[in-house]
């Protein structure tokens, strides 16, 4: 059988979630295939909660990791993340149900405390491809272990099992891939004070596939270089045609030109199971040019 994670020839930038808001709805298991077919909170209820969400947020089920994450009592934590504001906030809920009445068109309206600490989201989502529970699992532990205070979760589906560890980072909607135990604990103590990592980073769910490219091709540039970056520092500014580089800029005037192009990548196993495909994935075709500042 092809174990979709074990072939590592696709880049991992390029290849994140795209969403800007986030439900991240505590369930502690019976996660089906997809969360929202039917099998989880049953046809009706999962018919409401899809167009409750459709174009407007998703659906993360979240467990603490451990035995202690599948005991919930009678509240159920859901944190609300608005990725563009980089705003998190968690309200208590008593079952699914109650997502139908929260307002998801911006923070600060459904009564919740603001939530200051970074959420790291290790999918675990064994029904949806074995990888994720075979490699997320030990992660999402051992994080649990390091970090007190309820920072690391599982969680459901994020997209990207190929890429197993696979991992969200909120209050800011990055993906990450791959991570190992060491490089987890590296990419949320440096959460923990809001500073970028570039290692496993598949880039911002905020951007298009060629936006993320040519984003981490600059975060990776200024930190080689010794300087700090926070996330959603950077503003992006996707040329029309794309055979024009991608012009990224930093809050201190400087701007920086990103060329990119289209590769085939042969050996891509989307699933486990599946047989291995040719991709294409976007990478820098040279490196960041300088083009405003010093």
């Amino acid at each position: 059988m092809n174990v979709c994670s074990s072939y590592l020839a696709e880049p991992l930038a390029g290849t994140a979630k795209q969403e800007s808001v986030y439900v991240l709805f505590e369930w502690p298991g019976g996660w089906s295939r997809d969360v929202l077919d039917g099998e989880t909170f049953g046809a009706e209820l999962t018919g409401k909660l899809r167009a409750k969400l459709k174009g407007v947020a998703g659906l993360q089920l979240i467990r603490r990791p451990g035995r202690a994450g599948r005991q919930v009592g009678k509240m159920h934590r859901c944190y609300l993340v608005w990725a563009r504001e980089a705003v998190m906030e968690m309200v208590l809920l008593t079952g699914p149900e109650q997502i139908l009445d929260l307002d998801l068109t911006g923070p600060g309206r459904n009564g919740g405390g603001v939530i200051d600490a970074p959420l790291m989201l290790v999918c675990t989502h064994a029904k949806r491809d074995q990888c994720c529970a075979v490699k997320g699992r030990p992660l999402a532990a051992e994080l649990d272990r390091q970090f007190p205070a309820s920072l690391v979760w599982e969680t459901s589906h994020t997209k990207g099992h190929r890429f197993a560890p696979s991992v969200l980072l909120m209050p800011w909607g990055y993906s990450f891939g791959r991570l190992t135990a060491q490089a987890g604990a590296q990419l949320l103590a440096r959460a923990i004070e809001g500073k970028f990592f570039v290692p496993a980073n598949r880039g911002s769910g905020l951007l298009s596939p060629r936006c993320q490219v040519a984003e981490l091709a600059v975060a990776q540039l200024l930190l080689q270089a010794g300087e700090e970056l926070a996330y959603g520092a950077l503003e992006l500014a996707d040329a029309p045609s794309s055979t024009s580089p991608v012009r990224v800029t930093h809050p201190d005037g400087r701007a920086w030109d990103v060329a990119l192009e289209q590769r085939e990548v042969a050996g891509v196993v989307s699933s486990c199971g599946d047989e291995p495909k040719t991709a294409r994935a976007w990478v820098p075709r040279t490196e960041p040019v300088l083009v405003l500042g010093t």
